[in-house]
């Protein structure tokens, strides 16, 4: 099953297939018309993106640290009815209003999507149990 990355300002197209919003914000401008499904609860907290807007060339501790947000339960559940639009049509589009094209969330989901699994298990309610009170606190907290 094909999945598409694309800016929510681009116009849409017949072969965009299914057009699914993965931000947290509704974008200026869009009309509901233009995304089919609306999973805010994908979006990277307040925090982690601020973050990520101060630090643009720490992506492969941004897509760490947004792995584990996805493991949460709200998002766990946002996670898997995005697994469940991919499985039931034949393409899909994950709309995204960031400017950077390459390094933005819905290019990890994108990852995930090709894949088709979970974050790493690593990542989840148990590992996070296991590790040291020390170790929890410090791995919540944005850098």
């Amino acid at each position: 099953m094909p999945v598409a990355v694309k800016r929510v300002y681009e116009k849409p197209v017949r072969g965009d297939g299914a057009r699914v919003l993965v931000d947290r914000l509704w974008p200026r401008g869009v009309r509901k018309e233009a995304v089919h499904t609306w999973l805010k609860e994908l979006a990277p907290s307040d925090e982690l993106r601020r973050w990520f807007h101060v630090r643009p060339q720490r992506w492969d501790m941004f897509r760490q640290r947004y792995l584990k947000e996805l493991s949460r339960p709200p998002a766990a559940a946002a996670l898997e009815e995005l697994y469940g639009l991919a499985e039931e049509r034949s393409k899909l589009t994950l709309l995204f209003a960031s400017r950077d094209v390459e390094h933005n969330n819905a290019v990890v989901l994108k990852q995930l999507l090709d894949g088709m699994r979970k974050p790493p298990t690593g990542t989840g309610p148990a590992a996070a149990a296991a590790m040291p009170a020390r170790q929890r606190a410090r791995a919540r907290r944005p850098r």
